[in-house]
């Protein structure tokens, strides 16, 4: 969530279930704007591979233009049945203090019958200002953490008894990691709530490489992955989702997997590892902290009092 606050100014404001390809591209070029006026994307992954492929249930984008010209975007998703609709939003850099976020932030509540959370990436302060303006309040903070992959060991990674680890086969596992990442993330509503649709959405996209997408199994049940992302122009290899079936949990083959991806990046010759986590997840925060990673920065999500 990137936006700004001060006087209204004649504008437009449409609520769509599906974009047009005009309309994507438009989309895309105004988070590429101001990407690189904030330091990183105001719209998540999951949110950028929705806007493709038509409608999909449960979300909506806003567009709120001057003049014929896209200066706001809003995704709203309401998909969770217990947790309020989610949503991010972003104003053009070259639009901010017109009042455009409040108007896309008060379009939000609307639609979502004053029952929402909202992501700022990065926590900048233009975002909470504007939460509080729409009467939100700190819910989520996630943080981003990183480590060097160069001139440091790694440990070999110690797999629990019984536990083998292979590669990722597109179109045979799909349907077991997604049974198993539901399991593992039953607490997580937009990881453990992917589909079909959402794998093959990433499976399309030029990062995928099955390669670095890691499976364990005891006789022949999958017990926990470790997905790793490769991010070229940033130089980073990415813990993109590690997760071990419940039962499974508390024998060291979170760790193991850990390692194992950390690995297969250091091996790429990729100086530096990157991975999100809740900051209230202690237990996770601690392993990675004697992994050697250190915060790097932090997203924040606000919401509606409950």
């Amino acid at each position: 969530m990137t936006s700004d606050d001060t006087a209204p100014i004649a504008r437009s404001l449409e609520s769509v279930s599906a974009l047009s390809p005009d309309q994507v591209e438009a989309v895309l070029a105004l988070l590429a704007e101001a990407a690189r006026t904030d330091g990183q994307q105001a719209v998540s992954e999951q949110g950028r591979l929705q806007l493709r492929g038509g409608a999909r249930e449960g979300v909506s984008h806003l567009l709120l233009s001057i003049d014929g010209e896209l200066v706001g975007y809003a995704q709203l998703e309401d998909t969770d049945p217990v947790e309020a609709p989610a949503a991010e939003l972003v104003v053009h850099p070259a639009h901010r203090g017109h009042g455009h976020g409040r108007a896309l932030g008060s379009a939000l509540l609307a639609a979502s019958g004053k029952r929402l959370r909202v992501w700022a990436h990065g926590g900048h302060s233009a975002a909470r200002h504007l939460s509080q303006v729409l009467g939100l309040t700190l819910f989520r903070e996630l943080r981003q953490m990183r480590r060097p992959l160069t001139g440091l060991d790694l440990p070999e990674p110690v797999l629990p008894e019984g536990v083998t680890v292979r590669t990722f086969v597109p179109g045979r596992d799909d349907a077991a990691w997604l049974a198993v990442n539901a399991e593992a993330f039953a607490h997580h509503p937009e990881q453990g709530s992917l589909t079909q649709r959402d794998l093959d959405a990433r499976e399309a996209e030029p990062w995928f490489d099955p390669s670095g997408f890691f499976l364990a199994e005891r006789e022949g049940r999958l017990v926990g992955f470790h997905w790793t992302k490769v991010h070229p122009a940033e130089g980073l290899g990415e813990v993109y989702v590690l997760g071990v079936r419940p039962g499974a949990q508390g024998g060291g083959l979170g760790k193991a997997l850990t390692l194992i991806g950390l690995r297969h990046l250091a091996a790429q010759g990729l100086p530096t590892a990157m991975l999100y986590v809740d900051a209230d997840n202690k237990a996770a925060v601690s392993v990675y902290e004697r992994l050697g990673f250190t915060t790097y920065e932090t997203d924040l999500m606000y919401r509606t009092e409950t």
